[in-house]
């Protein structure tokens, strides 16, 4: 209660108190509620049962009789209101006070037997006329009553705030689709325990499950609110306050609705958050894992970076994020799903890229996530080798064998161009990764000169595919790498132009030939001759597609080689 309304409340007391005083008959029963004392009159209390009985029961010598009420439902406020009903002045019931009237009267015993139209009754008769016919007033009933338990229990009037509400919600949810928001906002000022009962009442009646998502996610939202959630550091929350919010939340969670998109991911990710932060039950954590697991598809990065709270100096919570994971996995093994969502991939290859940013991560973890990333789900592995680079530029003090196991988990035929021309370049890889990647981009340079329409081009090649190149020659090799990727690629410009001015000539000759009557033995064995020598500087110049290697007869000499621009 705010000091404002304690002073106003003091202020009427001490208002009724006066004019109860200033009645021709003197005051004989003193009554004291709490701190606050009224002097009354036993003759006008004959509609009170209680103080009847107890003033009845008095041996008590002195004229005036003292009673001592220290658990009073409603305490002195509701006291004034019952009593002033007794001196006949009228009483204005609303929402806001009929819940403490009717506990008063019923403590008081102010029923029929004692007085005709006594306060039971009249509060009664307000109560199914009016406050039992409307939602909103039902709920300001039912928030009124939690400060009145047990009488208000006693007096059933909790039962039927929550039956009036749910029969309500149910009635208005078959005639209109969407009428959450017409009432959500009234629940969430209610206590867990009577909006927990709320909400199993409405189901009780039939209110479909799916449909309470909205409605929890609103009293989530506000009843949760104030959670340093959002990142790492010293809980900043008194142990009174963080047992209610814990129990807040473990109760949220038990009445979340089963079944897909029925609540948000992100809503999912936000609870999780702050059942890590609030160190709820193992059993509530493990739930709110399972749920997102099987949310997943509509997940984004930001719903996956969930803070660390477990003390362990790293940025986001790794373990509980490949659980989560694996729980997708079982979903869709389960729903004998073999078509796993591409998206899935990059979702956690982007989360890879992020926690290989944080240097207290280690290797075991990094690695843990990558190896769960389903293999379907990766059309390219850009997003891995992405994710690697980023490890080794914050951890440069691994070692080589665990350089080797971290780039194991990327398959470098999957690499895009731009990717490839990234690792040419890329220092921080192992040798043999860098050369394998190039040997592969060499290689399909050299399929593409075999896919060319001249028939010459895959004749000339044929014979000079040199064997795959061993490590040995890679370490020999890598520092002129660069520059020589640049030549190849214009010795390949000229093949294709000779190529092309070959054809040219032929085309030119065939065309001749036709035009002429005769033509002489000496110019027909011509062109072939000059076929033949073709052919073998084709071939002299595809020698060269191999870096590594050397042509018979000669020594190659060896050129720096990039390549390509990262």
């Amino acid at each position: 209660m705010s000091a404002k309304r304690k002073e106003l409340l003091s202020l009427a007391m001490e208002r009724t108190s006066e004019w109860i005083s200033s009645q021709e008959i003197p005051s004989d029963i003193t009554v004291h509620i709490g701190d606050t004392s009224f002097s009354l009159h036993k003759i006008l209390l004959s509609k009170c049962g209680f103080i009847k009985k107890l003033t009845s029961e008095s041996s008590n010598d002195s004229n005036i009789t003292v009673i001592k009420i220290p658990d009073f439902p409603g305490g002195a406020e509701a006291f004034e209101l019952a009593i002033k009903s007794c001196y006949g002045i009228n009483l204005e019931m609303n929402a806001e006070n009929i819940a403490m009237l009717r506990c008063a009267a019923e403590y008081l015993d102010m029923t029929e037997e004692h007085s005709v139209a006594n306060l039971v009754e009249t509060t009664e008769v307000y109560l199914n006329e009016v406050i039992l016919k409307s939602l909103p007033s039902s709920v300001k009933v039912l928030q009124r009553s939690e400060g009145l338990v047990p009488m208000a229990e006693r007096v059933k009037l909790v039962s039927r705030c929550i039956d009036a509400i749910a029969y309500v919600t149910c009635q208005e949810s078959q005639n209109k689709e969407d009428v959450v928001d017409l009432w959500a906002e009234d629940l969430s000022v209610l206590r867990i325990d009577m909006f927990q009962r709320v909400l199993i009442a409405m189901m009780a009646r039939g209110f479909k499950q799916h449909t309470l998502g909205p409605v929890l996610m609103l009293y989530a939202q506000k009843a949760l609110r104030g959670l340093e959630i959002s990142g790492r550091g010293a809980k900043k929350i008194e142990m009174e306050q963080e047992q209610e919010k814990r129990v807040i939340l473990e109760t949220i969670v038990s009445l979340l609705p089963r079944g897909r998109n029925a609540v948000s991911v992100s809503f999912l990710s936000m609870l999780l958050r702050a059942a890590l932060y609030l160190e709820t039950t193992v059993a509530c954590r493990l739930d709110l894992e399972k749920r997102m697991g099987l949310h997943l598809r509509q997940a984004v990065l930001d719903d996956l970076l969930i803070p660390s709270f477990n003390g362990d100096n790293t940025m986001f919570d790794v373990d509980t994020v490949q659980r989560i994971l694996m729980n997708y996995l079982e979903f869709e093994v389960e729903g004998n799903t073999v078509d796993f969502a591409t998206n899935i991939g990059e979702l956690m290859e982007s989360y890879l890229a992020e926690i290989a940013s944080d240097r207290n991560i280690n290797l075991v973890k990094f690695m843990g996530i990558a190896e769960c990333i389903p293999e379907q789900s990766r059309i390219k592995d850009d997003g891995i080798y992405r994710a690697i680079d980023m490890y080794l530029k914050v951890h440069p003090n691994i070692s080589e064998v665990e350089k080797k196991k971290i780039c194991s988990l990327m398959n470098s035929q999957k690499l895009s161009q731009e990717a490839c021309a990234h690792v040419a370049q890329n220092k921080r890889l192992p040798v043999h990764i860098v050369a394998q990647v190039l040997h592969q981009e060499q290689q399909s340079l050299r399929q593409v000169l075999c896919d060319s329409d001249s028939p010459v081009a895959a004749t000339a090649i044929a014979p000079e595919s040199p064997p795959p190149p061993t490590l040995s020659s890679y370490n020999n090799e890598l520092s002129k790498l660069n520059r020589e990727n640049q030549d190849l690629k214009l010795e390949l410009l000229k093949v294709k132009l000779t190529l092309k001015e070959l054809e040219r000539e032929k085309d030119f000759e065939m065309k001749s030939c036709s035009d002429c009557s005769s033509v002489s033995t000496a110019s027909v064995v011509k062109s072939p001759l000059r076929r033949k020598s073709f052919i073998s500087s084709v071939s002299r110049k595809l020698g060269k597609l191999n870096p590594f290697g050397h042509t018979q007869g000669r020594t190659m000499t060896r050129k720096g080689r990039r390549h390509s621009i990262s």
